[in-house]
């Protein structure tokens, strides 16, 4: 396996598994077991998941990446969710290039994927700046916590 050099992020360092194979780059995905082109967004994806698994102790049997779903009638798609042991949505994350700057535009994306999820607690992350959010249901609002809680076995 060769390593495809992509830029440093903001999570703890992992070996993720990378090759190269006809002038292309491949990184190895743990949830859905196969190989994708490597893509900034994808880079940080891989890396999200593994901080999800190795540093907040999310099951790996418990987390979902790439699914589709439906928002207002259109056919979207998420990047990451976490469901608890019940079998609910405990976190929902969207991910983004690192050249892509988060915005209200993004928040607004994830929180119209949420309306249709209903997840407790959302990431937004570049690779670079990470946000999280507690969801407050009844005022409709989003309260920003310092960090992501770890996962919690009930």
């Amino acid at each position: 396996m060769q390593f495809c050099y992509m830029e440093k992020l903001n999570f703890p360092m992992f070996n993720l598994p990378t090759k190269s194979k006809e002038n292309k780059n491949f990184i190895f995905d743990s949830i859905r077991k196969k190989w994708l082109i490597l893509t900034p967004e994808e880079w940080v994806r891989q890396h999200c998941v593994q901080y999800l698994i190795n540093n907040k102790g999310y099951p790996i049997g418990l987390i979902q990446v790439e699914k589709k779903l439906k928002v207002n009638q259109r056919e979207k798609r998420y990047d990451i969710v976490c469901f608890n042991q019940g079998g609910k949505i405990n976190l929902l994350v969207e991910c983004k290039r690192p050249d892509v700057k988060i915005t209200q535009k993004t928040f607004d994306q994830i929180s119209q994927y949420n309306y249709a999820l209903k997840s407790d607690l959302i990431m937004i992350t570049n690779g670079l700046k990470h946000y999280y959010c507690k969801i407050n249901f009844e005022d409709k609002k989003y309260v920003f916590l310092d960090k992501l809680p770890p996962f919690k076995y009930h």
